[in-house]
């Protein structure tokens, strides 16, 4: 039972630490009625510490913003991204070593919005 238990301990450790590194991938926006909006692209640059996420997330190489309240909880991978004269977006993602998937959100006075989120490692 030890070792069993010793195993999955080090197969989490394992995956938690293949976070750290660049993803790249898509950002499509939702519109509030639900039905698709503009399609864009993502790359973020993440480094994971613990339980603790930092790095940058943003369209492309060249804007890149610092993300803060990062942290990995299991497969569940949360931060937030201040956007310079927009607003804080709010990340709500699952990482499964493989990929990061999920959805942004944020508001804008009484505009809200939101996109989904399909990153993959950049190699």
């Amino acid at each position: 039972m030890k070792k069993l238990a010793l195993i999955l301990l080090m197969a989490g450790a394992a995956i938690a630490g293949e976070l750290t590194g660049k993803w790249s991938g898509s950002f499509n926006q939702v519109r509030p009625d639900g039905t698709p909006g503009d399609e864009g692209g993502a790359l973020m640059v993440l480094t994971l510490a613990g339980k603790v996420v930092t790095g940058t997330a943003g369209p492309d190489e060249s804007r890149q913003m610092a993300i803060s309240n990062g942290k990995l909880e299991g497969k569940k991978l949360t931060f937030d991204v201040v956007q310079e004269g927009g607003p804080t977006l709010k990340f709500d993602l699952v990482f499964d070593g493989e990929t990061i998937k999920g959805s942004a959100s944020g508001e804008r006075g009484e505009q809200k919005m939101s996109a989904k989120v399909d990153l993959k490692r950049k190699q």
